[in-house]
């Protein structure tokens, strides 16, 4: 978390621009910004600058946002729904999809059915979020008229109101996304179907069903939890460009807005957040593995 507290701070300083510059506009005097970024500290060495922000990080202060007025942690707080239940759905869209996908991949390994789901998951794979995200709007919000085009509702709606707004956007990342769970999911249930209990419980008559949901997938879950969670903290960092496309006011959309104005607490503060997210899933990834592999345990 230090290593990357020091690159977001000095990376987001290399950035041309100056946040007061840009706060004041273009009639601003060279005083006038001189006085602001020293309102700000922003005239100090950067290692001091980075001292004392480092400083009030481990207090639980992430700053003050420089063109919001207001606490980085609560402009976070603001934006953190939309981008929770996005990643959310998300994820689970993309874990429907991709179990079931690699497991029918592995089972049927060489044969019609192996060969579509590879061939689909290799274009989900690379097909930019960007892209399809659009194509999503354009036929079923704006032809069909089935969802809304973009935003996240009134503040005032009810939650299930604001929740329609995902619907598109979490069905796209969950196809994007899906496409790494089916590839796991089908090497790790083909190397388990190659074990010695696989072909002892197939010889013992157990239904094949059983053999491979019960015995093969029960013994592949591990690298599969793994994927699965290292896909849930792609899409908490990852939801940026989709954020943008459908418009949705998340942590996404405001730290490409907060790039795009130099305001540097708000583009630390949620980097860092994000960084601790992900700290926090490998974590819960490696507590998860004790309880899907009691040989964990041993």
């Amino acid at each position: 978390m230090f290593i990357v507290a020091a690159i977001v701070f000095f990376l987001t300083r290399l950035a041309p621009g100056d946040p007061a510059a840009l706060m004041l506009g273009d009639q601003a005097t060279a005083d006038d910004i001189a006085r602001l970024r020293t309102t700000y500290g922003l005239d100090r060495p950067l290692f001091i600058q980075f001292g004392l922000w480092l400083a009030e990080v481990v207090k639980g202060n992430l700053g003050h946002s420089i063109f919001l007025q207001r606490p980085v942690t609560q402009a976070l707080l603001e934006r953190a729904e939309p981008t929770f239940f996005l990643a959310l759905f998300a994820l689970a869209f993309a874990t429907l999809i991709g179990i079931p996908c690699g497991i029918a991949s592995a089972v049927w390994r060489g044969r019609l059915v192996d060969q579509i789901l590879s061939a689909i998951a290799m274009l989900s794979a690379s097909i930019p979020s960007f892209w399809l995200g659009l194509l999503f709007i354009q036929f079923f919000a704006v032809r069909l008229g089935w969802l809304p085009v973009a935003g996240y509702g009134d503040p005032g709606a009810p939650l299930a109101e604001r929740l329609a707004h995902l619907i598109l956007p979490a069905t796209v990342l969950g196809i994007v996304n899906s496409a790494l769970i089916v590839r796991f999911t089908r090497a790790s249930m083909l190397d388990v179907l190659g074990e010695d209990f696989i072909r002892t419980a197939r010889a013992k008559g157990i239904s094949e069903r059983r053999v491979v949901l019960r015995h093969a997938f029960g013994n592949a879950l591990v690298p599969i939890v793994t994927v699965v969670g290292l896909t849930g903290a792609l899409l908490i960092g990852g939801a940026i460009v989709t954020e943008t496309v459908f418009g949705l006011p998340g942590i996404g959309n405001l730290i490409v807005s907060s790039v795009l104005r130099r305001d540097y607490p708000v583009i630390q503060g949620a980097l860092i957040v994000v960084a601790g997210i992900y700290v926090i899933i490998n974590i819960a990834v490696d507590l998860i593995y004790a309880l899907v592999d009691p040989r964990v345990r041993t």
